[in-house]
């Protein structure tokens, strides 16, 4: 057995000895809800267990203040052929949604969406922004493909009235041929803590990128998921704290495949260990449920639970969806998906 194949093995040991005085009994179930719209929904933000809003195709932005009884859809003027891959809200009143394609979009509202105001616009023919991740209502960042070999990030330290170019390492962080990211969930970028931001890359390579600073430093590190074509790569990120997170992605072109789609860390991203037992194919959304120290994994082909950090994967069902976000302090997250699909998740 190789040197590499015991530090795999070791590394799922250290985290299931960890985790299994925490295990419990955990039983999902879909409760599926009326969205009022058939088109593919890939962004989605849970404030709480009533407030959640969720945002697609041709313009689309949904909000529910009931739990999902109704949904109202929210409209932004001369949006009708905006795909919004990314939605991230901190009430029912206020929310930022990010487009992807070019011209590329953000826009933010204060008054439950009756009223956006356009944050940016950049019209580059290449641009491609694939998420974004917020540390508070005022500080966030934004992930998009290379342009010119440099990935695009942009940050806001003023609730987005401004968006400033973060610049990465010049020669570790310079993308690989073919790499870039994937607005498949606008979960392949994430913030934990007061600093902490992760992002991760496919095509070319899989890697995930890390800064411990509010992204004024990065670190590069590789990642065994699958790599080296268009489809394949790190689709989501979730990470419980600063030191213990997830990754799954895979080959969408091949979404029943079940090989190199999922890895876990326990220092912070700077190693990543394949799960012992995966996750039953592609997946593009990831999150970890407090309330039951659980992650659950989201794909077209279905979906999947792992009570032990991420080291093995229990599946579900084959409902398939693009998203999933936790409500915070709550036994409920949500999902959403193609052809309009939304669902709450309660265990």
């Amino acid at each position: 057995m190789s040197i590499k194949t015991w530090v795999v093995i070791f590394g799922g040991l250290i985290l299931l000895g960890c985790t299994s005085n925490e295990r419990r009994t955990f039983s999902p179930t879909w409760e599926a809800q009326d969205s009022g719209t058939s088109v593919s929904l890939r962004g989605l933000s849970a404030v709480d267990s009533e407030v959640v809003w969720a945002s697609g195709q041709f313009g689309t932005i949904l909000r529910t203040v009931d739990g999902g009884q109704t949904w109202e859809k929210k409209q932004i003027p001369n949006t009708d052929s905006v795909d919004f891959r990314d939605i991230e809200a901190f009430s029912d009143q206020v929310a930022y949604v990010l487009s992807a394609g070019s011209p590329a979009y953000i826009f933010r509202t204060e008054d439950g969406g009756d009223n956006w105001v356009k944050q940016l616009e950049d019209t580059l023919p290449n641009i491609f922004l694939d998420g974004m991740a917020f540390w508070n209502e005022q500080r966030g960042i934004v992930m998009g493909d290379p342009i010119n070999e440099k990935f695009t990030l942009l940050s806001t330290t003023n609730g987005g009235q401004s968006w400033t170019p973060v610049k990465l390492p010049a020669r570790s962080a310079r993308p690989h041929a073919g790499e870039g990211g994937f607005a498949a969930s606008g979960t392949n970028i994430v913030t934990q803590g007061s600093n902490c931001v992760w992002f991760g890359t496919g095509g070319g390579d899989a890697r995930i990128f890390r800064s411990l600073d509010g992204g004024k430093t990065w670190e590069v590190n590789s990642s065994p998921l699958a790599q080296g074509t268009p489809s394949k790569g790190v689709f989501s990120l979730a990470f419980v704290d600063t030191l213990r997170g997830i990754a799954v992605g895979g080959d969408y072109q091949n979404p029943n495949s079940n090989v190199k789609n999922s890895a876990y860390t326990a220092n912070g991203g700077r190693t990543w260990y394949s799960a012992i037992a995966s996750p039953q194919g592609y997946r593009s959304g990831v999150a970890y449920l407090p309330d039951a120290n659980a992650y659950v994994a989201v794909g077209t082909t279905g979906s999947d639970y792992s009570t032990d950090m991420g080291v093995t994967w229990t599946f579900i069902d084959t409902v398939g969806y693009h998203s999933i976000q936790a409500v915070p302090n709550s036994s409920v997250a949500w999902v959403c998906g193609g052809n309009g699909k939304i669902a709450r998740l309660t265990w």
